[in-house]
């Protein structure tokens, strides 16, 4: 596979309806917001769901979900361990094999990096390996502030069962979601830090579709199907390893309106890809 050569910026631009995009546990599951009260989703809920789009699309990853737990690993320590266990005895020596090796066998790790640290234990000796990853995700935040509806729901059901044979208490809880917002995140990847995880144009690619998909097969009873889309994925492809411009010129030259309009200030030398 071809290294990546070029540097890459991205924008990613979704629209809520009527969802809860990413709730904050310290807030009652309320969606996430700023202090200036505009909508946020944590770049690790972003990077949650590329990883789940790199599993659907057939590709293995060391951070699974539970309910995409596909090789029966209990742990993160378990599924590495039983990785490292298959490696000769003298790679295991090096920390840059390992490295190299958990890089060519899991795209997650080899594009957002990854930090192997685990105990000692009976089995297993101490691991300490960073591996610094060439793909970078901001949290993204919505255009406009946001509104919260809150409503309050019932469950009407027999959880329990009861001495008498009657049907159990209801219990009440409390449901939130954005009405409608348009959120944007930017990326970049660094052709720098792909030689060294073994990121390849290939994987580029696999992540350009990911984004655009990013939302499908996630719906939940917070994210009811079609209450999550992607309008825009804005990609620029620069001509050099270092870069045309600043990732930060490059990001700030994509303009999105509260409508969802998304306007790209033109850059010479620097065509931006536009993908719905």
């Amino acid at each position: 596979m071809k290294m990546l050569q070029n540097k890459i910026d991205f924008a990613l631009v979704f629209e809520v309806k009527n969802a809860n995009p990413n709730g904050d546990p310290l807030g009652g599951n309320r969606p996430r917001t700023t202090s200036d009260g505009l909508g946020e989703v944590s770049d690790v809920c972003l990077k949650r769901k590329i990883r789940n789009r790199f599993q659907a699309m057939g590709h293995e990853i060391f951070v699974q979900s539970d309910e995409n737990n596909v090789d029966g690993m209990k742990s993160l320590s378990e599924r590495f361990y039983d990785f490292l266990a298959k490696l000769s005895k003298e790679d295991q020596k090096s920390k840059d094999i390992v490295a190299a090796k958990a890089c060519e066998k899991w795209l997650d790790v080899r594009s957002f990096g990854q930090v192997f640290a685990f105990k000692r234990n009976k089995e297993n000796p101490e691991v300490s390996i960073g591996v610094r990853g060439p793909v970078t995700i901001q949290s993204a935040f919505s255009v406009e502030p946001v509104i919260i509806e809150s409503i309050q729901i019932t469950k009407s059901v027999n959880s329990e069962s009861t001495d008498d044979g009657k049907k159990s208490s209801d219990t009440m809880g409390m449901k939130h979601r954005v009405s409608k917002a348009v959120y944007v995140t930017y990326g970049s990847i660094s052709p720098q830090l792909a030689e060294k995880t073994g990121f390849s144009d290939s994987d580029a690619a696999i992540l350009k579709e990911a984004l655009r998909t990013i939302f499908e097969g996630d719906e939940s009873s917070a994210r009811p199907s079609g209450s999550m889309q992607v309008l825009k994925l804005v990609w620029f492809t620069h001509d050099s390893k270092y870069g045309r411009y600043s990732s930060a010129k490059v990001h700030s030259s994509v303009k999105v309106g509260k409508d969802g309009t998304v306007t790209v200030e033109t850059l010479e030398g620097l065509e931006p890809e536009i993908l719905d």
